[in-house]
């Protein structure tokens, strides 16, 4: 995988993984790291794909072997508000806010997959979990619609739910395939690309209503 590759990871290993450990970096020395994290934004705003690069070149200098997506998807269920700003909404109204729960929500029950996929019996609950949690975030998003100024942005954020609807279909029947197959990391993908979705909901919303 090279710089600039489009995969969820690309786009979700900053958040997810860097800003967690720059977190825990501020403790000790605040100023420094602040730098360090406005360095890493704007490296990965001008040049997608840097931070993932990065990673990689690590995990290969220590002669590490790690499922990216699998990792990522695990981690996404540790990830503070904190470090997610921009996948956070700031409107008061309750519709915003209850936006904010189901996209949180449907996130977290998606990071559980890998410890359960290989309970039969617990990942099928799980999967009635998420299918119920993709319905909530859908209802709360034609909720929200109300709220959004002209025809334009309307439409913007119709658009991103036919997205979001498109890869809630894609996911499903990775599933159906995974039964038959066992194919693990496909469904992590597939999961991946669901939280990607589920935060270019908010980023629309966002920059339609802040």
């Amino acid at each position: 995988m090279t710089m600039g590759d489009e995969t969820p990871v690309t786009t979700l290993i900053l958040p997810i993984l860097i800003r967690p450990i720059l977190s825990q970096l501020e403790k000790q020395d605040m100023s420094a790291t602040h730098t360090l994290r406005a360095a890493f934004t704007k490296a990965e705003t001008t040049y997608p794909g840097l931070t993932l690069d990065l990673v990689l070149g690590i995990l290969k200098q220590g002669d590490l072997t790690v499922n990216m997506n699998e990792s990522i998807l695990r981690l996404q269920g540790t990830v503070s508000d904190s470090d997610i700003v921009e996948y956070r909404l700031n409107r008061s109204e309750e519709a915003f806010q209850e936006l904010n729960r189901k996209s949180a929500s449907l996130k977290k029950i998606l990071s559980r997959i890998p410890d359960e996929i290989t309970d039969r019996k617990k990942f099928l609950e799980t999967i009635k979990e998420i299918a119920s949690a993709i319905k909530k975030l859908l209802d709360t998003v034609n909720a929200v619609n109300g709220f959004i100024p002209g025809t334009t942005g309307k439409q913007a954020l119709e658009q991103r739910k036919r997205e979001f609807v498109k890869y809630s279909k894609k996911f499903s029947n990775t599933l159906k395939e995974y039964f038959k197959d066992g194919h693990a990391n496909s469904v992590f993908l597939s999961a991946l690309y669901l939280i990607l979705q589920t935060n270019m909901i908010i980023t629309t919303v966002k920059s339609k209503c802040e």
